[in-house]
């Protein structure tokens, strides 16, 4: 069930009916029934999945619990995330590596005949997978005690609004929150009413538009010129970020409307003046937990500068993966790895140089700005191509094409649109950084309602209702 559709409407209607007039073990079990339900909607099987790992993964945390024994409760917590883990390869990964595998023994002449699986991944999966690998990690570190009731650990594993694509919410932060009615007050109903309106905004205004130009031009690339391509990945870039920045939205909002706080998951990435600040901004809560969960774990930065090197490009190229099993996204990790120790190398030697010419920091900035924009556009190319081959064509087209005139650019109008569009959401969000919006809003209810009833009008004459899924939802 998509948040930008029909049935979700009126899923949520009866959802927060049953919600408000319940409470406590009987208020978990709605929130805890209407999770399945939510999931379920996609496919029978998928609800029935979940319930069994609710299930499995409970009791293996009880048994965790009523273990006094450190090496018995180590194996415990290894059994609940290779378990967890295996699940995650079969369904997303096995197809794919016995594809990677029968490539390179053809390649070297030899014959194979390694099976395949006709398994559908179960939506999201992703992301629950991470979110119970870290509960079973911050149980072994102390970070977190095992949750004995099968109601509050079942809400923290499967809520509806965090269940597909985050954000991920550790069990420390959240399960505490579940040890008493939450009775949202009127900020919080108001903020989580305008992080919905907004996020629906960025969705079905921004991202949407924004997809036409892009599903049509990087089905064909072969088909359009360069400025058109060059363009299209431009907007691919904005795309996304709205697409899936838009759904966290939506979800921290309705977290906010039932009294919990999911922390936050983007905040303005596109004006990072490096790629470390950029994975400090985007996706937040998965970025913290490769770091928290992989990275630090490889070692960080404490054993040498090429030890570093080495555990960024394994942590990055591993979250490419994460995302899909495509080549395509194990080169997109690549890539950001390869930044972010470029940005070691030579970070402090620009930083020198930009001292001894007296460049001023704005300036500076700007410039930095530009730069991680362009370089993660190029990274997202190989991230939206269904094929190596593909990203390359793009490639080939925009670098060595002549064509650059916008008179031959296709769907000008739609173009122009998008252009629009990127503009006015980047002016809103770099007004941010100078003006609280959330305290001028507080202190000006006119110019909240007023600002509330633009959006809504927005939404309503220039949202597309397609019921297009969120590009998130399939990880």
């Amino acid at each position: 069930m998509l948040f930008n559709t029909t049935d979700f409407f009126v899923f949520i209607i009866l959802f927060l009916l049953s919600y408000f007039q319940t409470k406590g073990n009987t208020r978990l079990f709605i929130c805890l029934t209407f999770s399945y339900i939510f999931y379920a909607w996609y496919d029978w099987r998928f609800g029935l999945l979940l319930v069994f790992l609710t299930v499995i993964n409970f009791f293996i945390g009880l048994k965790i619990a009523n273990t006094s024994e450190n090496q018995k409760t180590i194996k415990l917590i290894w059994l609940g995330v290779l378990f967890n883990l295996g699940l995650l390869a079969i369904f997303k990964y096995f197809n794919f590596f016995s594809d990677s595998l029968h490539t390179v023994l053809s390649h070297i002449g030899l014959s194979t005949n390694i099976t395949t699986l006709k398994i559908i991944a179960p939506l999201g999966i992703s992301f629950y997978t991470f979110k119970i690998i870290s509960y079973f990690v911050d149980i072994y570190q102390g970070n977190c005690q095992v949750e004995k009731s099968f109601l509050k650990f079942g809400v923290f594993y499967t809520f509806f609004p965090i269940l597909l694509t985050g954000p991920i919410v550790k069990a420390g932060f959240f399960i505490p929150q579940l040890e008493y009615d939450k009775i949202p007050t009127w900020n919080q109903i108001i903020l989580g009413i305008e992080l919905i309106l907004w996020g629906f905004f960025k969705k079905v205004v921004i991202a949407d538009s924004l997809a036409v130009v892009v599903n049509l031009e990087f089905a064909d690339p072969t088909a359009y010129t360069s400025l058109s391509l060059f363009l299209s990945v431009i907007f691919y870039s904005f795309q996304i970020y709205c697409d899936f920045s838009g759904y966290s939205d939506i979800a921290i909002g309705l977290g906010h409307l039932l009294g919990f706080d999911f922390g936050e998951n983007f905040n303005r990435p596109y004006f990072s003046t490096s790629f470390s600040e950029f994975w400090k901004r985007w996706h937040i809560s998965l970025s913290s937990w490769l770091r928290n969960y992989l990275y630090i774990p490889l070692g960080g930065n404490r054993h040498g500068l090429y030890n570093t090197y080495i555990n960024l490009l394994i942590t990055m190229v591993l979250g490419g993966l994460w995302h899909g099993s495509n080549w395509t996204f194990v080169i997109w990790g690549a890539i950001h790895g390869i930044y972010l120790i470029l940005q070691r190398i030579f970070g402090r030697i620009y930083e020198r140089i930009i001292y001894l010419l007296r460049i001023p920091q704005l300036i500076s900035n700007a410039f930095l700005v530009i730069l991680v924009f362009l370089l993660s556009c190029i990274a997202w190319v190989f991230f939206r191509s269904e094929t190596l081959e593909q990203a390359l064509n793009i490639f080939k087209i925009i670098f060595t094409s002549s064509n650059w005139k916008f008179s031959n650019v296709s769907y000008q109008f739609q173009v122009i649109k998008c252009l629009f569009l990127i503009i006015l959401l980047y002016i809103f969000e770099g007004i941010s950084f100078k003006i609280s919006l959330t305290n001028m809003f507080e202190s000006k209810p006119l110019v909240r309602l007023f600002a509330g009833a633009i959006i809504i009008w927005s939404i309503a004459f220039f949202g597309t209702f397609s019921g297009s899924s969120f590009i998130y939802s399939q990880f």
